[in-house]
């Protein structure tokens, strides 16, 4: 069989395998309407603003997993989340790219975005829609990467990015992006909590500056209270397994546990006063235990960990004086920025 033979057949076959495709796009699409899920792919271009992603490099030719491409630069309504094609005006072209992906010719690697662990078509959208259907595991592509801590998947919904722009925006204003380029998550399932995240580590900076007597930059002070203040509360939750113990690992980012211990103990203090200040992040989880009725690891028990809690009023009024400045940026009125709850 010549070589124009060859592609006519392969041709052929083509057609017979985008229609299928089409049937499971069509479908693909009332389910995920049904379900109230997004139908098609990522937008760079969308993930790109709201993640304020900037600096960019070229990594080379790899093999990459094609599961992992969720998105496209330009062409994202024109497939399904699964880059299934959503059109019939596609059908001439997609059955050619499969023909020649099939003959002794081949097609070139494609061109990605990689931002996180995912993948963003640059170039080769028919491509991937096909090496899909032929159930292929990787793809050859050159790859720019644009660096981010977020983590994107496919079939992300409007309110789970929404949670990672402000994620991104939290990083940026903090610097913890490059301070601490490996740090433990710190996502929160609120996004709207962010600010008060902020507002401990602008408190944070101003307990510093008042041991150091200099002033003390965001980025540093966020480093500061990463070191000190959330990670070992992170390991606390880590060690004993409380998320999994509870079952809330599905509900819960370990961020979020990190502001109920301290919601929770502010409320104690709130309540009794002085006798609860020694009350440190290990009685928290204790506290949370016994509230969800379940058995208190041992060791647990015997933690003895160094907690510095915060205030509200005070985690507060750093937020304002943040953003309101004034001649005296330190806390008035009586509170005392390293008062322990």
């Amino acid at each position: 069989m010549d070589d124009n033979s060859n592609f006519k057949q392969n041709y052929m076959e083509g057609l017979t395998i985008f229609g299928n495709a089409r049937a499971r796009a069509f479908l693909e699409d009332m389910v995920n309407l049904l379900r109230g899920k997004s139908a098609e792919l990522l937008s760079f271009e969308d993930i790109r603003a709201r993640l304020r992603l900037r600096e960019e490099s070229y990594k080379g030719l790899q093999d990459i997993e094609v599961d992992k491409i969720v998105g496209s630069v330009g062409r994202y309504k024109d497939f399904t989340s699964t880059f299934l094609p959503r059109t019939n005006e596609m059908r001439e072209r997609w059955s050619r790219v499969y023909a020649q992906i099939n003959s002794m010719e081949g097609v070139p690697p494609i061109e990605v975005y990689k931002v996180g662990d995912a993948y963003f078509v640059r170039d080769g959208n028919h491509r991937v829609s096909i090496a899909r259907q032929l159930n292929a595991k990787t793809i050859q592509a050159h790859v720019t990467e644009l660096p981010t801590a977020i983590h994107i998947e496919s079939g992300m919904t409007l309110e789970e990015l929404d949670a990672a722009a402000g994620y991104a925006a939290f990083l940026d204003e903090t610097g913890l992006r490059t301070a601490r380029p490996h740090h433990q998550s710190i996502q929160l399932s609120e996004p709207s909590r962010y600010p008060e995240l902020l507002g401990h580590i602008y408190l944070h900076a101003q307990v510093r500056e008042l041991a150091r007597g200099a002033p003390v930059t965001t980025t540093e002070a966020a480093a500061d209270w990463y070191d000190n203040v959330y990670r070992p509360a992170v390991t606390l939750i880590r060690k004993h397994k409380i998320l999994e113990l509870a079952d809330e690992a599905s509900k819960r980012t370990e961020a979020d546990m990190y502001l109920w211990m301290i919601d929770h103990l502010r409320d104690l203090r709130q309540q009794y006063g002085g006798d609860t200040r020694s009350r440190k992040f290990s009685h928290a989880l204790v506290d949370y235990l016994t509230e969800k009725k379940i058995p208190i690891p041992r060791d647990l028990l015997q933690e003895d960990d160094d907690s510095v809690i915060l205030s509200r009023t005070q985690v507060m009024k750093a937020v304002q004086e943040r953003y309101h400045t004034d001649d005296n940026n330190l806390p008035k009125d009586g509170d005392n920025p390293s008062e322990e709850i």
